[in-house]
């Protein structure tokens, strides 16, 4: 009698527990929403994936907070970068952060008409965590990148 209760427990306890895996972030899936609405210039998209607390760095440059970062790094920059590209070199999620670090190449744009454009290259950090939502956001960028080369 034990052993059929026991049986009858357990097929109980396993049909309560949940199939679905936990919400582990897909990083490369992030990481190409956020470099899509970079390339297609969708600022709106961009400020959207930016968590309230994002950080920014690049080199001595220190942006905090999501209006900060969207002013001072995305829509300064946005116009002058395009067809952004990663290239993973190390990653690594869970159900509460995922991160993804390599190399990026960028085409940088003249600043003025007729002006000669250039290619940029350098290293890159994305930190991605969930909000009080429970959405990802990207919470901490870090890009380190070599003197703009001309095209």
């Amino acid at each position: 009698m034990r052993i059929l209760f026991g049986l009858l427990l357990g097929g109980a306890l396993a049909s309560c527990s949940s199939d679905k895996a936990p919400d582990t972030a897909n990083v490369q899936s992030l990481n190409q929403q956020f470099i899509g609405a970079w390339n297609s210039k969708n600022a709106a998209q961009l400020d959207s994936l930016l968590a309230d607390d994002v950080q920014f760095v690049q080199g001595e440059t220190h942006f905090k907070g999501k209006a900060e970062v969207s002013d001072k790094w995305v829509k300064a920059t946005i116009g002058t970068i395009a067809n952004l590209k990663t290239y993973t070199a190390s990653s690594s999620a869970d159900t509460q952060l995922a991160y993804d670090a390599g190399t990026f190449t960028a085409e940088v744009l003249p600043e003025e008409t007729g002006g000669p454009a250039g290619v940029g290259e350098g290293n890159y950090m994305l930190l991605w965590k969930k909000d009080a939502a429970n959405k990802w956001k990207l919470g901490y960028a870090q890009l380190e990148g070599l003197p703009v080369q001309v095209k």
